[in-house]
C-alpha cells in the first residue's frame, strides 16, 4: 500500500491467564508501506468473578444455547468497558479491534472459538468493530496463531526476538527473510492455576517458586514432551495443558513450591533452547524484547537471563502490559488498509491472509 493512512484504533485483548481485559488506544500512521505508532492511552479492567469463572472453566461444557448467550453477553461487556474507557480518556477512535477470549483452539480439527460477539461491541459503542481474526487462517489449514508477529515485524523491528509471556510464552523473529513465530510453552496459565489452589491469583515476583527446589526427574519429563521437539508452525491451547501438562506435574508428590520451581526452570529452559536453535545476528549480541505479565516475574526473568544467549530487554510499563492489545489494534488498522495480518510463514497456512470480520453501524 502506497497511500498515506492515519487511523486511531482501540485494541482489546483478553489472555488465557484471565488477568482481565486490556484496552489500548493507539494512533497508526502508514506511508509507503512503513508503519509507525503512538499509544494514546491504555487501561486494564478486571473481570467480575462470575464472568471469570464462566470464561475460565464453564464455557467449554455449556449447552449450545448457554454458550451463544455468553458470547453475546461478553460482547456487550466488552462494549461497555470500551464506552467507560472512551469516557474516561476522552477519545473517540475510528475503529475497535477485538481479540475476544479463546474458548476452543484445536486447529488440527479446524476448531476454534473466540468468544465476545463483535456485533455486540459495535452495537454498544456505535463504532465499527473488527473481530474473529483467526477463523479464516484456520479454515485455510493454518494454526490461526500467533497473530502478534506481524506487529513485531512492522512495529518492533529493532529487536531480534520478541517474546511475550502470558498464559503461554510465544516468540517471533526473522529467519531468512520470513517471520517465524510459535508458542514456546505454557507459563502463567499453569502458574496461576496452582497459585489459586492456595487462594493467590499469581506468584508475585516468583517468591513461591524461588523458595522451592528443582525436581530433576519431573523437569526431564517436561522437557521431553513431544510438542517441544516439533518444528513450527505450532501453537498451544488450554486443552493440551489440561490433558498433558497437569497430569505430568501431578504425577509426583511435591510441595507447591517445588512443583512451581521445577516448572519455572522448564519454562526458562524452553525459551533458552528456542534462542539456541534459532541464533540471531552474528555481528553483535542479539536483543530480545520481553513483554506480558511474565516480564514482572523477577525470578522467572532471573532464570531466563542466566540461561539465554542474548540480552533481555524489559520495556516501559505501557509496552509490557499493553503490547498485545496494541498489536490487535494494529491488526484492525491492517484490515482497514487491506493488508495481510496472518502470515503463512507463522501459521502454516498456504497463503498470507487478512483475518477478521467487520461490523459497522
Amino acid at each position: 500500500m502506497n497511500k498515506e493512512l492515519n487511523l486511531q484504533v482501540i485494541g482489546l485483548m483478553s489472555g488465557t491467564s484471565l488477568d482481565g481485559l486490556d484496552v489500548c488506544c493507539a494512533t497508526f500512521h502508514s506511508q509507503a508501506g512503513n508503519w509507525t505508532f503512538q499509544i494514546d492511552c491504555a487501561k486494564g479492567y478486571s473481570y467480575p468473578q462470575e464472568l471469570k469463572r464462566q470464561l475460565g472453566t464453564e464455557a467449554q461444557t455449556m449447552s449450545a444455547l448457554s454458550f451463544v448467550t455468553l458470547h453475546s453477553a461478553y460482547g456487550k461487556f466488552l462494549g461497555e468497558r470500551v464506552n467507560d474507557f472512551m469516557h474516561e480518556f476522552g477519545v473517540k477512535p475510528q475503529l475497535i479491534a477485538s481479540h475476544g477470549h479463546t474458548i476452543f483452539h484445536e486447529p488440527q480439527k479446524k476448531i476454534m472459538y473466540q468468544i465476545g460477539d463483535g456485533a455486540a461491541i459495535a452495537a454498544e459503542t456505535r463504532i465499527p468493530t473488527v473481530s474473529d481474526f483467526r477463523r479464516l487462517d484456520i479454515m485455510h489449514g493454518g494454526q490461526g496463531a500467533p497473530l502478534v508477529p506481524i506487529g513485531d515485524r512492522l512495529l518492533f523491528a529493532a529487536y531480534d526476538y520478541c517474546l511475550n509471556i502470558g498464559g503461554f510464552s510465544n516468540i517471533s523473529f526473522e529467519q531468512e527473510g520470513e517471520r517465524i513465530a510459535f508458542d514456546i510453552s505454557p507459563v502463567n496459565y499453569v502458574i496461576n492455576h496452582y497459585c489459586r489452589q492456595i487462594g493467590q491469583e499469581f506468584d508475585r515476583d516468583g517468591l513461591l517458586a524461588r523458595s522451592g527446589k528443582v525436581w530433576f526427574p519431573l523437569l526431564e519429563r517436561l522437557n521431553a514432551m513431544d510438542y517441544y521437539h516439533q518444528e513450527g508452525p505450532k501453537s498451544l491451547g488450554r486443552e493440551w495443558v489440561e490433558n498433558e501438562v497437569y497430569p505430568l506435574l501431578e504425577s509426583y508428590e511435591l510441595s507447591l513450591e517445588d512443583r512451581l520451581r521445577t516448572f519455572y526452570e522448564h519454562a526458562a529452559q524452553q525459551v533458552a533452547q528456542t534462542i539456541q536453535r534459532h541464533p540471531g545476528t552474528q555481528t553483535r549480541r542479539s536483543k530480545m524484547l520481553v513483554t506480558g505479565g511474565g516480564a514482572y516475574n523477577k525470578f522467572l526473568i532471573e532464570r531466563m537471563r542466566a540461561l539465554c544467549p542474548c540480552d533481555i530487554v524489559i520495556p516501559d510499563k505501557l509496552i509490557i502490559e499493553y503490547k498485545e492489545a496494541l498489536i490487535f489494534a494494529f491488526l484492525g488498522a491492517l484490515y482497514m488498509a487491506d493488508e495481510p495480518s496472518c502470515l503463512r510463514s507463522v501459521t502454516g497456512a498456504p497463503v498470507d491472509n487478512i483475518g477478521g470480520m467487520l461490523f459497522k453501524i
